[in-house]
């Protein structure tokens, strides 16, 4: 990795992360590294590490502590620039409530999460006169400890067309971060939504990687089957999808096999997974559009059973 050319004083932007995973993390510390003013906004034992040392980021070829801004606190999100929203999916109208006092008149809120209707579901609570964008994100990054994140591969982001679109696009690429502006962004969140549907809940019910499951008997064809209602729940709604996606599914098995999906690891942490935004999405939108979705239906009732199941069994991960 590389260190990139500060930006001119006219070009600095000052960024506030609201939900400082590993996701937010990942490219809070690229843009910070660049020279972009960057506050995250996290947990106690994370803004804590990162004061006392900076964020470490940590990568194949790089490994170094980033300083940087921290805060539990969303009031940090005031005098920004732009917002990346990379909270859970399902804390989406909660962080926006929080952070809807504090934002700057024109601020842009990027939303970097998985599922397909982020972008509106932010603008519902701000209103029509803040800015708020969706992005889709093709990185594997984890949090390797408090104030410590780990990248694993890609980094590439696309982003829907705002007012401020094309200059944070050229900021973000010069931070290494490639950025491309598209305006067709909600046909790229569904086929990484076809994607998460695929093997999102199934890795979470076997607690296997892609590649374990796909050598399973009979999982190719409820593969099949999961991807068939979800192309055919977005020909219903209207969503145009470029490229293969069919080959796309299969790809993520062959080139991550060892990969266990989000939903798997907050399952086996008894953590609220965000299954009702993955297959329960789909299922919902299915409904409402008049195509049968049983199979996405199937999966999604099954991990709410897991979740509920393992909360039972260990309640007091609830509130850790």
């Amino acid at each position: 990795m590389t260190s990139a050319t500060p930006p001119s004083t006219a070009d600095r932007l000052r960024l506030a992360v609201m939900g400082a995973g590993s996701v937010g993390c990942y490219f809070g510390a690229l843009l910070a590294r660049a020279g972009h003013a960057v506050t995250l906004i996290g947990r106690p034992a994370h803004v804590q590490a990162i004061a006392e040392r900076g964020l470490r980021l940590q990568t194949a070829t790089h490994d170094e502590h980033v300083p940087l801004g921290a805060s539990t606190e969303a009031s940090a999100v005031a005098g920004a620039d732009v917002v990346l929203l990379c909270v859970k999916s399902t804390d989406t109208e909660t962080a926006a409530r929080q952070i809807a006092p504090h934002l700057a008149p024109g601020a842009l809120v990027l939303t970097l999460q998985n599922g397909v209707d982020n972008d509106a579901r932010v603008r519902a609570v701000l209103g029509p006169a803040q800015p708020v964008a969706a992005a889709v994100v093709y990185v594997a990054t984890a949090m390797a400890g408090p104030g410590h994140v780990r990248h694993f591969g890609r980094g590439d982001l696309l982003i829907a067309p705002s007012p401020v679109s094309e200059r944070l696009a050229h900021e973000l690429a010069a931070a290494g971060i490639p950025t491309q502006v598209s305006d067709n962004v909600r046909g790229a969140l569904w086929a990484k939504l076809v994607i998460n549907c695929a093997y999102n809940a199934l890795s979470a019910m076997a607690q296997r990687p892609y590649g374990w499951l796909v050598q399973q008997d009979g999982a190719s064809e409820v593969i099949a089957d999961l991807v068939a209602e979800c192309l055919a729940v977005a020909q219903a709604d209207g969503v145009r999808m470029d490229g293969d996606v069919h080959a796309a599914v299969r790809g993520i098995a062959q080139s991550m096999p060892g990969q266990l999906s989000s939903t798997a690891q907050d399952l086996a942490r008894g953590k609220p997974s965000e299954i009702e935004h993955l297959n329960g999405y789909v299922a919902r939108r299915g409904a409402a559009l008049g195509v049968a979705t049983p199979v996405n239906r199937a999966l999604l009732v099954l991990v709410r059973m897991a979740e509920a199941a393992r909360m039972e069994a260990a309640p007091e991960l609830q509130n850790q």
